[in-house]
Order: C-alpha cells, then structure tokens, then sequence
C-alpha cells in the first residue's frame, strides 16, 4: 500500500486542560526505525494516564482526585507517571489496535498485514526486567491518537480474534492493568475478590479477570451502572460506597481488595480484609492521600502491593483469553479521533460503563 506523507492527527502540546489538544490534518507521518513497526490504527481506546499525564494529576505538588482539569500547582519535574518531564508535542493514545504496513530494518517483512493490539511498556531490549528503564506508549513515545504510529516489533502482538477494532481497543490499557494487579496479589479460586469502582475500564477488567481465575467476585458501582455491570459476571454487586460495608457484606470474608479508586473511602475497604488479606493497587481517580492506620495494617498482617509496570507475559497472556473467548469487551461509546476532547470529557465524567474509543 501507498503510505501518505501526512496523516491526521490529535496533538498534546502542553499540561493543561482540553485545550492544549490541538488537532492536525497534515501531521508528519512516521517511520519506523530499526526493530520498529509501523501501524495503521484502526482504533484507540481510552485510559486515565494520558488524562492524568495531560492535567498533570502526576505531580506530588498534586493530592485532589483525577478530575481532568489542569492544575495550577503542578510540578514541571514531576508530571508524569515515571516522574520525569515529558516532551510535547506528544501524541498519546496507548490503546491501540490496527495493522501493521510497514517494517523497520530488522524486522520481518512477513510481519507486514498482522493485525495487532500493543503491549504499551516500553522496555530496554538489553534489560528487559528493569523498571527503572521502562517508558509508555502515548507518553516516551508517540501513541496512537493518529492515522498511522510506530512502536518497537515487540510491543506489538498478532490477535486472531472476529471482534471490532474499537472492540479489541477496549483490551490493552484496561486488561493488562487489571491482570497485573491479580498476579501482584496472587489472586486465585480460594479468594473472594472486593472491586472498588467496577463499572470503568480497569474495575470491569478486574471482574472478569478475577472471575477467569475462579475467584468469588462481589462489586463495587452506582446502582444506576448495576445492570450493566451484571453483564460482566460479579457474584454480587454492591452500592458503590455503603456506609456500613460490613454490614452490606453480611458473611462475606474478603481476601483481596482490587483498587483503581482510592479518596476518602479507603480506609474502609482496609478494614474490611480478613486477617493476611492482600490489597492491591493501580490508580486513585478518587484521590491519592488517604487516612492509613498502620494497626490495622500490621496488626492483621496484610499484605500491600502496587502495580504499575507489569510484566511481558501479562500482555501476552491477555491476547490468549481474547482469543480463547475468555474475556469480553465493556464498549461504552465510539468517537471520531477529532472528537477526542468531547470523548475524553466524557470519559472523565464517567457516566459510562466500560471503556470509550476513538477511530480515525
């Protein structure tokens, strides 16, 4: 195929509010250097880091909630989830599903025609385990709100898979986060697993994940979102925040808290694991400073684990369940790729249940 000079493109030009978003008709089109691919994209899904990363949520200098906004106070050395300055313009967007048109030198050119979804941790092919030495797709390099990206061979993986591309763009960000997560934990079928947040992206991925491995499931959603939420197979589903958890939990006895929510709530979902419980975590869009009471934590020996960069496997693994029908996706809406700032509003205001999607 003729690949264009220029494409379209969404272009970050600055931390701020939505309308450091500029969009470009004539955008440079990429090439792909040695051991990279580049892509057409047929969609890209959305992801609360390239929000974060825009408002520059990141920032110590930073403790609301993610509300999308810019902040006033943020810290221009530490912006980004690495904590390290990005360069603009930048192109975000990590979520990416499409074909490969074209090879880098050292790639093979059967490669040429797959199509693919991306494993966004970019790693040191030299030192791969090193997560000091990792970036992400959409923030070191430019991701996928365009026509055409690039990105190394080995983070782009083949998928056989009969769904939509804004289907399978709803899978990279959201699942790998979420399987992450449960591996951190070592969730398994002796678990009953409590999910925070279980109508947005990562909550739904934690449902079905955690339910894949057995476990017992009971969710966390706005009593508006519980039909939808029920379609993606909790065991129960609960208030998003009962004042009584305990209480609304009855005899359940939860061995894991699954959360991407964080704020004022937190404490609660602490006291609420059984005694060598484990509490795992990936976001705070409700806010990052909670109220932490270190009794509760060494007294009943539990276990904390963060997780952000994940491991090559997980990817790996997650394109297998898709393939094998283990894992569904949660498509809320689609959007033009120049409608990316009415999407990302709306994505902010998480009205939704899922993930939400643009196309080019």
């Amino acid at each position: 195929m003729t690949i264009p000079t220029t494409m379209k493109a969404m272009v970050l030009m600055g931390h701020g509010d939505l309308d450091q978003y500029h969009w470009h008709e004539d955008w440079p089109t990429p090439s792909p250097a040695p051991g990279q691919v580049l892509i057409r994209v047929g969609a890209c899904g959305m992801n609360n880091t390239d929000v974060n990363t825009r408002s520059g949520w990141y920032s110590k200098a930073v403790d609301e909630a993610t509300t999308g906004g810019a902040f006033d106070e943020v810290d221009e050395d530490d912006p980004t989830w690495g904590g390290r300055p990005l360069t603009f313009p930048r192109i975000q967007g990590a979520d990416v599903c499409g074909e490969i048109v074209a090879v880098g030198e050292g790639v093979a050119s059967a490669r040429v025609g797959e199509r693919v979804i991306t494993d966004n941790w970019l790693r040191d092919p030299d030192d791969p385990d090193n997560k000091d030495k990792t970036g992400y797709y959409g923030s070191e390099l430019d991701g996928g709100y365009a026509e055409y990206t690039v990105i190394p061979s080995t983070n782009v993986i083949a998928v056989r898979s009969d769904l939509s591309d804004a289907e399978l763009a709803t899978f990279s960000c959201s699942y790998s986060t979420a399987e992450g997560m449960l591996t951190r934990a070592n969730v398994g079928a002796e678990d009953t697993v409590l999910v925070p947040g279980a109508s947005g992206g990562v909550g739904g991925a934690l449902v079905q994940l955690a339910k894949r491995r057995g476990a017992r499931v009971i969710a966390l959603a706005s009593e508006a979102k519980h039909a939808d939420v029920a379609e993606l197979g909790p065991d129960r589903i609960l208030p998003r925040g009962p004042k009584d958890l305990r209480a609304a939990l009855g005899d359940e006895k939860i061995t894991v808290v699954a959360d991407v929510v964080g704020g004022d709530y937190w404490p609660t979902l602490i006291d609420i694991l059984e005694r060598g419980g484990r509490y795992t975590c990936s976001g705070a869009i409700a806010g990052p400073m909670v109220n932490f009471d270190l009794r509760t934590f060494y007294l009943r020996d539990l276990t904390f684990t963060g997780s952000t960069v994940i491991d090559p496997i997980v990817t790996q693994n997650l394109v297998k369940y898709i393939e094998a029908g283990e894992v569904k996706p949660a498509l809320a809406a689609t959007y033009r790729l120049s409608e990316l700032r009415e999407a990302q509003a709306a994505f902010i205001a998480k009205k939704h249940t899922g993930n939400i999607v643009v196309v080019p």
